[in-house]
């Protein structure tokens, strides 16, 4: 029984395969191992291969963990040149499960030494551990190795794909990242499928010709977190082992002291708590299932922070979801009531935006979401670019805004802590727009 358990905020899937006999096989598990865990215990299972299809630049892994919590053995491609211990893969080499089996396919593209997982029953395959190289309609990015390398692993992607074509038609596909992971662009629900549908609907495997493949799988590929770029890397070493994470107690004092020696400040409340008032410089990044993604995006990972947070947030989560991405510089909890001064960013309404607010009107979704459809007028900047470009954005009244408002206020958050006084964020987004004035959304760049 192969069982996939999702991050919705990193778009990603690992896997836990009951091997029957009460081992498990878990595949590309994350650092945070607290779905993975449950379902362990509630199958009453133990956890004895942890394979890992790639160096993960999206999150760390979580089967070093494994290994030294519950006796794991780790398999990993040979060519991730990894610095612990762990079963080093090459092509064709294969794994005894205990009656299954798993037998490694070089399948570079996404990374040069990235491996798929095929999962046999004797010489009969059940499926196949994808990673980042086939998934559910597309293809993960190759260019996360730098500039130079991006053409030539995207051709090496398009053979991957044949290669994994070519298996039988009724062969499950378990692809690491799905929709939602900056490691792959097509929206959809759809996490696992089958070489038959991948063949019939995967508009690369449709792909007249390797030219047409690479074209295609370049053409799709957008803006990622600045963090991609550090975390194959403290894949290869080996994350550290982590207990359990505790929120540490910080007075008031003791965090202004610490903000005056450059720590940041992360308010993690929600968004019309944010609005309403907010320690000034304090940067906006609601607690939600994308808390990582935007935490990786918007602080650089060495600088120390400080979390304020609502009495009813969870802070296991708040602390999980940063060390997923290796952001262990939390110095602590704001405790208590801030004692200085406070300040306020406005929420608007769609319906009170009229022609002489279109100047000021700034859209920070991703590029594919803005010229799917935007308010008139509106200028672009991407969120994760405004910490470098805030100066950009002229000293007017602006109304800032997102898909629902929660990157809106962060990004208002970033102008605001750049000097910008009069900025608002609308309540909602474009579609809301649209619909409380009957106005038509503008396409295109």
């Amino acid at each position: 029984m192969v069982i996939p358990i999702v991050d919705e905020g990193l778009g990603n899937s690992s896997y836990l395969v009951d091997l029957g006999d009460g081992r498990a096989l878990a595949v590309d598990a994350c650092r945070d191992l607290r779905a993975l865990r449950a379902e362990v215990e509630r199958r009453g299972l133990r956890v004895a291969f942890a394979a890992d299809t790639h160096l993960h630049a999206d999150f760390l892994s979580g089967a070093l963990q494994l290994a030294a919590t519950d006796g794991a053995r780790v398999l990993a491609s040979a060519a991730g040149g990894r610095a612990f211990d762990h079963v080093g893969l090459r092509d064709g080499d294969e794994v005894d499960l205990g009656g299954l089996s798993l037998r490694a396919l070089a399948t570079p593209g996404h990374t040069g030494e990235h491996l798929a997982f095929l999962l046999l029953d004797g010489s009969h395959p059940l499926g196949v551990f994808t990673g980042g190289s086939l998934i559910v309609g597309s293809a993960a990015r190759t260019d996360l190795a730098g500039a130079e390398r991006t053409e030539p692993l995207a051709r090496a992607q398009y053979r991957s794909l044949r290669r994994l074509a070519a298996l039988p038609e009724e062969t499950a596909v378990w692809p690491t990242h799905g929709a939602g992971s900056f490691c792959s662009a097509p929206p959809g629900a759809e996490r696992i499928s089958t070489i038959r549908a991948e063949k019939a609907a995967n508009p690369l495997l449709q792909a007249a010709d390797e030219e047409t493949f690479v074209r295609r799988l370049l053409a799709g590929l957008g803006s990622f977190p600045p963090y991609f770029l550090h975390l194959a890397e403290a894949n290869r070493r080996g994350p550290g082992i982590v207990g359990d994470p505790r929120l540490t107690p910080l007075s008031t004092a003791h965090v202004r002291a610490l903000l005056e020696g450059g720590a940041a400040l992360v308010d993690v409340r929600p968004a019309r708590d944010f609005a309403a008032a907010h320690i000034p410089g304090a940067i906006s990044i609601p607690l939600r299932e994308q808390f990582a993604t935007w935490l990786g995006w918007l602080l650089d990972a060495g600088r120390p922070y400080v979390i304020v947070r609502n009495p009813d947030q969870d802070a296991e989560e708040i602390l999980w979801q940063a060390l997923k991405i290796g952001y262990e510089a939390c110095a602590g909890e704001l405790a208590g009531s801030w004692d200085g001064p406070a300040t306020a960013i406005p929420l608007i309404s769609a319906d009170r935006i009229g022609p002489t607010d279109r100047a000021g009107l700034l859209d920070v979704r991703q590029d594919s979401e803005y010229t799917a459809g935007h308010i008139p007028g509106a200028a672009h900047i991407e969120l994760g670019d405004l910490p470098t470009s805030a100066g950009q954005v002229p000293h007017e009244p602006t109304v800032v805004m997102c898909g629902h408002g929660e990157r809106a206020m962060s990004a208002a958050s970033l102008l605001q802590r750049a000097g910008h006084r009069q900025v608002r964020v609308l309540d909602g987004g474009p579609a809301d727009w649209a619909k409380a004035t009957g106005r038509v959304l503008e396409e295109g760049a």
